[in-house]
């Protein structure tokens, strides 16, 4: 059953985690209570640098064409899906100091022009109730505290046009999104909060079936969404938070895209046709996103990219098997380390020659395919950097730049670059916005 919004901060405060008390107090004593004049001020409270400093870097991982260079860095460019939040969670990790490990921090965003993140809020399926709505504003916290220690940086945005004007203020515009409907704990008071605390999108399901919708990678339980369900996505409509539909069964794909008055998007999936993995989309999917004004983010996993390290994998468990022992062997229950090591170890049994290597070329293959079913408008990027393993040339956020090089080797238009960098999910953003005023004023 549904709380009232002063009945839900009751329960928020009730629940025995000390950190949600911290959370809370700062968050102005009750998380439902923070309004989006409060939230703005907050954005924009740090002082602005000149957007030089973004546009002058000098690409050194990999040489790039000075037209690629140039576009590269006057684009806005954006990754719907980074679970660096996990690193932020034992407090020894600083997101502004270069790491030797990983994928993200911010002198490496910097340097690949990453201009918008979307640090994804995550936990396993298995953890539900109060814990797994406990751990999610724990990982709230833990983003808009790294965005408030390195605010010369970063810049909590919510909405497209905070993002372009963190752009022109030459910092990183940051923002959340909740990977899995098991976290709001069927209670959409809950999904209000996060909306309140800055999430913009939520993933209906993770890996496993939540209590109303049915995951690609679980077994079928309630035909899609249920009737809860379709009320989450009307809900999220109404509070401008994007429906994300990565992990989900292809019911509940339809179900949403029925459901929702607004455009989703699929924050870090890939295309079934080359990669026959249930996380990414069919090209009918994809069709059919496209149509409701959505967007299919290319994730780099190089497990949803390549049908051949799909297959060894397969054909061979015993590999995932020892490289899971090995990593809870290092990181124990540490799922910051954990992502980490994973990648690690599967590079270490590609150089062994246990697994194929896979190049960052086949992300390319997979956006080409997109545009080519989809649709040049409905294309954008999810890497899953700190959270999935990564193709060789496309380690880092430093790596960007050669997505920008090679759309243009394969003759793709300046503008149609600078769309698939950013500027399609910034659209998106931008509609759901303007669909959720109207809605929240009874159109």
């Amino acid at each position: 059953m549904e709380a009232g919004a002063s009945g839900l901060a009751c329960r928020l405060i009730a629940w025995r985690s000390k950190l949600i008390s911290v959370t809370i107090n700062r968050f102005t004593g009750v998380i439902v209570s923070l309004g989006e004049s409060m939230v703005r001020a907050l954005l924009f409270a740090a002082v602005c640098v000149s957007s030089v400093c973004v546009a002058g870097l000098v690409v050194s991982a990999d040489s790039i064409s000075e037209r690629a260079r140039k576009l590269h860095f006057s684009s806005i460019v954006v990754d719907t899906h980074d679970d660096t939040t996990q690193r932020f969670l034992d407090g020894k990790f600083d997101l502004g100091t270069r790491s030797s490990t990983g994928s993200i921090d911010i002198p490496r965003m910097r340097e690949g022009n990453l201009s918008a993140i979307f640090f994804s809020i995550w936990m396993p399926s298995k953890v539900t109730g109060p814990e797994a709505v406990d751990r999610a504003l724990v990982q709230i916290d833990a983003v808009r505290e790294q965005v408030r220690k390195h605010s010369n940086d970063m810049v909590l945005a919510t909405t497209a046009a905070e993002v372009r004007e963190v752009r022109k203020q030459g910092k990183i515009a940051a923002l959340m999104g909740v990977e899995g409907g098991h976290m709001i704990n069927s209670n959409l008071g809950v999904l209000r909060s996060y909306a309140a605390l800055g999430v913009r999108y939520m993933t209906l399901t993770h890996s496993g079936n939540d209590e109303w919708a049915d995951s690609s990678t679980d077994k079928p339980a309630h035909n899609g969404l249920t009737e809860f369900g379709k009320d989450v996505v009307r809900e999220m409509n109404r509070l401008g938070v994007i429906v994300d539909i990565s992990h989900v069964s292809d019911k509940t794909f339809y179900d949403a895209l029925e459901v929702s008055k607004a455009p989703l998007f699929a924050s870090h999936s890939s295309c079934r046709a080359i990669c026959d993995a249930p996380r990414n989309m069919t090209d009918q999917m994809m069709k059919d996103l496209a149509a409701k004004g959505g967007v299919v983010q290319i994730n780099y996993h190089v497990g949803f990219l390549s049908q051949e390290f799909r297959n060894a994998e397969k054909a061979d468990p015993e590999i995932n098997k020892a490289i899971s022992a090995e990593v809870t062997k290092r990181c124990g229950d540490n799922e910051g380390c954990q992502l980490i090591e994973g990648d690690r170890l599967t590079r270490e049994y590609v150089e062994q020659g246990k697994l194929p290597r896979v190049e960052f070329g086949k992300i390319i293959e997979h956006i080409e395919h997109a545009v080519k079913v989809a649709g040049v408008d409905h294309v954008g990027l999810g890497s899953d950097f700190d959270g999935a393993n990564m193709p060789y040339g496309m380690e880092d956020a430093t790596k960007l730049p050669k997505l920008t090089e090679a759309l243009l080797q394969k003759g793709y238009s300046e503008g149609d670059v600078r769309k698939i960098l950013g500027e399609n999910t910034l659209r998106v953003m931008t509609e759901v916005e303007r669909i959720s005023r109207e809605l929240s004023a009874g159109k």
